[in-house]
């Protein structure tokens, strides 16, 4: 690959009647494979950045691309066909379904992807098999995954939020405070599970936490507030 993964050049980003520009990046890249750990304050806009990334939102200004595609050159329905095949995303609320079981949640990647879903299979024989083993990495037992995700403790859904993300091998992992629910124990298995699968399938992993302990096991650490021009130009959010 040429270029990074993903790649942001001169992007900058305002929410609609806020107060000015709250993120101005002039150039960031993750590679395939890297593992990155995103920290910063409360509000500095680590959140709004992963979903940049994603093209769950676009920015106003400038470019930001994943495998070579600007999110911006693309429909609505093509955006979400490019998320969904590339990108795993476990978001801070989750966004699991709540009428489905963990297990179906943990599939839909898999229903909506043909190239997730061929992944899974290649991986260990079928979609369902690929869900069930990422549930069962997440220290989930069988009993769990046929209960609806609105049953589950927020521990338990944060799990399922995990497995949905890592099935099929998508080449980004985005991980928005994976941990926060996570008693400590969990949290190292949680992150030991993490990084060997991102490792196995060659995806890269960016996660935001405000936990500066686990740094350490990521390639790169990166301060929001150190790229983020808006956060160091006063005169920006005026």
């Amino acid at each position: 690959m040429a270029g990074g993964l993903l790649e942001l050049e001169n992007m900058r980003f305002a929410w609609p009647g806020g107060a000015g520009v709250c993120l101005d990046i002039a150039a960031f890249r993750v590679d395939a494979g890297e593992t990155v750990f995103l920290h910063g304050p409360s509000g500095c806009g680590k959140s709004t950045l992963l979903s940049l990334f994603a093209g769950v939102l676009l920015p106003q200004a400038g470019r930001a691309t994943l495998l070579g595609t600007h999110w911006g050159d693309l429909r609505p329905t093509a955006r979400d066909r490019h998320r969904v095949d590339h990108v795993g995303y476990i978001f801070q609320q989750f966004n699991l379904l709540p009428y489905l079981t963990a297990l179906d949640n943990v599939l839909l990647p898999c229903r909506f992807s043909a190239r997730r879903r061929a992944a899974a299979a290649q991986q260990v024989g079928s979609p369902r098999a690929a869900a069930e083993h990422w549930l069962a990495g997440m220290g989930l037992d069988a009993a769990v995954w046929q209960r609806a995700a609105n049953t589950l403790s927020v521990g338990q859904q944060q799990r399922v939020a995990a497995a949905r993300a890592l099935v099929g091998q998508p080449d980004l992992v985005i991980a928005d405070e994976p941990t926060s629910a996570l008693d400590e124990d969990r949290r190292e298995a949680f992150l030991e599970l993490l990084l060997a699968a991102c490792a196995a399938a060659g995806s890269a992993l960016v996660l935001v936490s405000h936990d500066r302990r686990i740094a350490g096991r990521f390639g790169r650490q990166v301060s929001l507030p150190q790229i983020n021009r808006a956060a160091r130009i006063p005169e920006a959010a005026a």
